[in-house]
């Protein structure tokens, strides 16, 4: 009976994430065809608009031609994120805290995907009134995920909520002595 509810969690998070990238491919596809060489569309003249733009680093262009080593952070991203999701116990409790693996996970894929087909991330997002740096659906993801999970971490779970994530229990677990 465990096993089927944690398969059905891990089919309903691989589900979600898969609906959250498409969201965050799509919405870079729509960029694409439609702003790449044109004018910023503009939502609130001097406020919000959508600009296209081509970002080979991270936030705010940090490791700016750093592909390679922003798809490896990003691959160990998502191993550290398949381990967590793994481990996390099925109790109703661990449910937001699934969620933010869901939005953290899908942010991480839909900008790798982005690194490894164009080279690039696409950034559309811009609030022009404060000059914050344009960004994507991925990053709000991301964004989103890391705000929510400093939430829980400091007012909702304690901090034996997350004695499964102890690597001597994973191993205790898996049946490796040491």
């Amino acid at each position: 009976m465990r096993n089927v509810k944690k398969a059905r969690q891990l089919i309903i998070f691989i589900i979600s994430v898969c609906l959250l990238v498409g969201i965050d491919q799509f919405t870079k596809y729509i960029v694409e065809m439609k702003l790449k060489g044109h004018s910023p569309f503009v939502i609130i003249k001097g406020v919000f608009e959508f600009s296209y733009l081509r970002n080979t680093g991270a936030a705010w262009g940090i490791f700016s031609g750093g592909r390679i080593i922003l798809i490896i952070f990003t691959c160990i991203v998502l191993i550290i994120i398949a381990f967590i999701v793994y481990r996390t116990p099925d109790e109703k409790k661990y449910l937001p805290f699934r969620c933010v693996l869901i939005l953290l996970c899908a942010g991480a894929i839909g900008n790798i995907i982005d690194r490894i087909v164009n080279s690039y991330v696409i950034d559309f997002v811009y609030f022009k009134l404060i000059d914050f740096p344009i960004f994507n659906v991925s990053d709000i993801y991301v964004s989103v995920s890391m705000g929510l999970l400093i939430i829980l971490i400091f007012f909702v779970y304690k901090e034996e909520d997350f004695n499964f994530l102890s690597l001597k229990k994973a191993k205790k677990d898996m049946g490796i002595d040491g």
